[in-house]
């Protein structure tokens, strides 16, 4: 009886080890998941391969570590490439952003998408120059087609973060301008200048201070 008594207390010390120890890890194990998920949750913990893949204007990477109800971890990699549509030079691409801030510094960033892709629809016409350089700064019948190239103001702005984001996001190919080639801000403009418009192009919408003709 005494030698069974023993065998069963001796289980049940055991049992109570291995008890308590299953208790311990499930606990360390949720004291760590919590740790985890708090950290994954951060806006810091991100896996950014951009700068070894690829230069910063052709591929954005960003990975993002989510945990979903049940406890799992879930890794989403959203692979989104920014390759730009339009082969600028160096150049051409600071001409861009100038005039944009300068035609329209004070527009949201769909008015200033705008004002690119009149300029990038034109390089892309028979009729207006080859390249963005050339089509600011052309004058037709001694008239500037974009007036702050030679006004000044073209030389005085600040590009602004915005004015590179939507720049950039037009060269990458969005294009709201329904192939406009022209626009104008009706109420600075001379009436001559605005009966031209009005009679000689055709009208496709307005937006912020200008009206955008083809």
């Amino acid at each position: 009886m005494e030698a069974d008594w023993g065998v069963r207390m001796y289980k049940k010390y055991i049992l109570a080890l291995l008890l308590i120890n299953i208790i311990a890890v499930v606990a360390v194990f949720n004291i760590t998941g919590l740790k985890v998920n708090h950290i994954m949750a951060t806006p810091a913990f991100k896996l950014n391969l951009q700068e070894a893949l690829a230069p910063e204007e052709l591929v954005s990477h960003d990975g993002l570590v989510q945990a979903v109800s049940s406890g799992q971890l879930v890794i989403f990699y959203e692979v989104v490439e920014k390759k730009w549509k339009y082969d600028l030079s160096e150049e051409d691409y600071q001409v861009l952003l100038r005039i944009v801030e300068a035609e329209a510094g004070g527009e949201d960033i769909e008015g200033r998408m705008l004002v690119a892709s009149v300029v990038l629809n034109r390089v892309n016409s028979d009729a207006f120059p080859d390249t963005v350089k050339e089509v600011v700064f052309q004058r037709e019948n001694g008239t500037a087609q974009f007036s702050p190239a030679y006004s000044g103001r073209y030389d005085r702005v600040t590009v602004s973060e915005k004015t590179i984001e939507a720049v950039e996001r037009v060269l990458c190919g969005e294009d709201i301008s329904e192939g406009a080639l022209y626009f104008a801000s009706r109420k600075y403009a001379n009436s001559d200048s605005m009966s031209w418009f009005d009679e000689k192009l055709t009208f496709l919408f307005s937006h912020g201070g200008h009206e955008f003709f083809y």
